[in-house]
């Protein structure tokens, strides 16, 4: 299931279908803590799905989409 549009932003479809599988993926299947390593190998970026806000980030930081 890879999508090599890489340079294209998600179009509006997209990104409502992204956050809708998001969410089910974090109620479903994060207990604690998910860690990922994703997009370009050579710049990749570093995600932190958690039960709990980041270490010293006050809950008021977050929105929900």
């Amino acid at each position: 299931m890879r999508n090599e549009r890489h340079d294209e932003p998600l179009s509006g479809e997209e990104l409502e279908l992204f956050l809708q599988y998001l969410h089910r993926f974090a109620r479903h299947d994060v207990d604690l803590f998910a860690l990922m390593e994703v997009g370009d190998p050579d710049d990749p970026r570093y995600v932190t799905l958690a039960s709990e806000p980041a270490p010293g980030v006050d809950r008021s930081a977050y929105h929900r989409p």
